[in-house]
């Protein structure tokens, strides 16, 4: 493989940290080319100091020689004194900024100032704490704040869950995880692995061995839709559990639940079951390299496949049985099918009733009767009498 370079830049947010004073680091979500994806903390005097060393290598493209060939974004430089309120309000400015960066020409983008930069570093990996000091404070963008990164809505506190089974670790990527750690989610992701935090600790988590504090049930699960979205199968499965559903590249099916553990139901004809979202695609969606190597990956673990499983909660989670999803899948289909019936049978009595209506000869306009004599004679001018006379 060659040189590493970066293929994306995400602002997750910023933390407030107490050690060895207070002050405030901001997250990234750093994406590289061999798909793997890193958070690392940066203070915004250090991205800045970066920003003036990046400007001093490309004097054209940072327009010093001419202000017209700049390409370079504006970084402004910081406050004397930076504040939990400058902190937030900087987050849409350095979200494009990342943005743009990332954008540039290889030259810049992928230069080793900028590599080296965003690499992962000891203490991204192990922050300094102090166990006198209370914990960091986490601060997150809103999801609509990341599609626009100039309309910042304002900060939320990451989610706290709880591991239900001890986890082992199958790539560098991920985290282990033992039965009842609280861990802190930063990204939530459809495919069902979930990036956390743990202290010291990051890495992604497959969401089946995660439950929420509050109780069994999530709530940020879609209701099924019955309707069904189309999508289409991008690699085959082949079943392991029996309310799973094999199928082969290039099927078309239409998803009915999206689940958060990234087993999404799914209906084929009419058969249901559970299939990895992450195999997937939405129709009419283009597919791109990066989708087609992140199926690489292996499909998260389900939770009615996790052993040992212990719970806080005294009832599970609600779930529903593949026979409703069968018997609700049924009746949809079938009231789309007698809609459809209904509307044909309306339309061809319609034309029924009318062709007779147009067969029919128009009427001819009545002939009036011929008045008598005696009328003309008394109403009718001099000349009209002269005739019958």
């Amino acid at each position: 493989m060659g040189d590493a370079f970066i293929r994306h830049i995400e602002l997750l947010g910023y933390e407030k940290r107490f050690f060895p004073s207070q002050h405030y680091v901001y997250m990234f979500l750093v994406k590289w080319n061999d798909l793997s994806e890193k958070v690392v903390y940066r203070r915004f005097t250090e991205i800045y100091e970066f920003h003036k060393a990046l400007k001093e290598m490309f004097p054209i493209e940072s327009g010093d020689i001419n202000i017209e060939n700049r390409i370079i974004p504006h970084l402004p430089a910081p406050k004397w004194f930076d504040g939990q309120r400058s902190t937030e309000n900087r987050q849409g400015t350095l979200a494009e900024y990342c943005y743009a960066l990332v954008n540039l020409p290889h030259k810049i983008s992928r230069c080793l100032h900028v590599v080296n930069f965003f690499k992962v570093r000891h203490d991204d990996m192990n922050p300094v704490t102090d166990s006198q000091f209370k914990k960091p404070e986490v601060f997150l963008l809103t999801k609509d704040s990341k599609k626009n990164p100039t309309d910042i809505t304002g900060p939320i506190v990451l989610q706290t869950y709880r591991a239900i089974a001890d986890y082992e670790k199958s790539s560098t990527s991920e985290m282990a995880l033992q039965a009842g750690d609280m861990v802190d989610v930063v990204e939530k992701s459809e495919n069902g692995w979930w990036f956390c935090q743990l202290k010291n600790k990051r890495g992604w988590v497959p969401a089946a061995y995660l439950e929420p504090l509050d109780g069994p049930d999530e709530s940020e699960e879609q209701e099924p839709n019955y309707a069904g979205e189309a999508y289409t199968v991008q690699k085959s499965y082949t079943a392991v559990e029996e309310d799973e559903l094999t199928l082969k590249e290039g099927d078309t099916i239409e998803v009915i639940h999206k689940l958060l553990d990234g087993w999404w139901v799914i209906r084929k004809d009419e058969t249901t079951g559970y299939y990895p979202s992450m195999y997937l695609q939405k129709a009419g969606e283009v597919n791109t390299s990066v989708k087609s190597e992140l199926r690489n990956r292996g499909a998260p673990p389900r939770r009615s496949t996790i052993r040992n499983v212990k719970s806080i909660h005294k009832q599970g989670r609600k779930q529903i049985s593949q026979e409703t999803y069968r018997r609700n899948s049924k009746k949809y289909i079938q009231k789309q099918r007698n809609m459809r019936g209904n509307s044909q049978n309306k339309a061809s009595v319609i034309i029924e009733k009318n062709e007779p209506e147009d067969n029919k000869p128009k009427a001819q306009p009545a002939v009036p009767p011929r008045p008598s004599k005696d009328l003309i004679l008394n109403r009718c001018t001099e000349s009209t009498r002269r005739r019958i006379l």
